[in-house]
């Protein structure tokens, strides 16, 4: 389990500009917040810093970041906002509480993409989902209402692939799987359906969309 932030880092974090994310502070202070997750660098200039989707959860209280998941597994819970990739044991937890921290970490997403896509461009993905594929494509299906799967049963499974900026999606409901398509797609990522070469399972393979 990551250390929560500094006194001095969680100063800057609550100082932080409460529409855009942007953020001031010592370039010792906004890097060490750039390496735990909680903000990135604006690649044009000035080069400001903001926060990310799990930034804007720790101003609003939640102190730890999450550990990030070796490939192919699902990352473990730490009591800390995540987007649900699918295969944890609290996927079943789709409460109210729930409901309203993914559409808050969706709004800030959607906020990043503005600030930091060519244009203020919400309909394509930013950098920071780039960085970030498996969180980023299970954010956009946990925010339109898809259920992860939990430990077993049904439910979507987002996982990494060799491919570069390309993830996998798994849903055993044929139809919840063609669903989970539409969403990506509507949320600026390319789609494609595939089977496995082994039983025939289809999934898909979701790239986010330069253009």
């Amino acid at each position: 389990m990551t250390r929560p932030p500094t006194a001095a880092q969680r100063r800057v974090i609550d100082a932080a500009d409460p529409v855009t994310g942007r953020l001031r502070g010592t370039e010792s202070q906004l890097t060490a917040l750039v390496k735990r997750g909680l903000a990135f660098r604006h690649p044009r200039p000035p080069h400001d810093h903001f926060l990310t989707p799990e930034g804007h959860r720790v101003r609003q209280g939640i102190t730890q970041a999450p550990e990030p998941a070796g490939p192919g597994e699902a990352p473990a819970s730490t009591g800390v906002f995540a987007a649900r990739v699918g295969g944890e044991e609290a996927a079943a937890d789709a409460g109210p509480a729930r409901r309203r921290e993914v559409h808050s970490a969706w709004q800030g997403l959607l906020e990043l993409r503005r600030m930091t896509n060519p244009g203020g461009d919400v309909d394509r993905p930013c950098g920071w989902e780039r960085a970030h594929l498996v969180r980023a494509a299970a954010l956009a299906l946990e925010a339109a209402g898809h259920a992860p799967a939990g430990m077993e049963g049904p439910g979507y499974r987002v996982r990494e692939t060799p491919q570069p900026e390309a993830v996998a999606v798994h849903e055993p409901d044929g139809e919840a799987l063609r669903a989970c398509a539409v969403t990506l797609e509507r949320a600026g990522w390319q789609v494609s359906e595939h089977r496995e070469p082994r039983g025939g399972t289809r999934y898909l393979l979701a790239s986010p969309r330069r253009a």
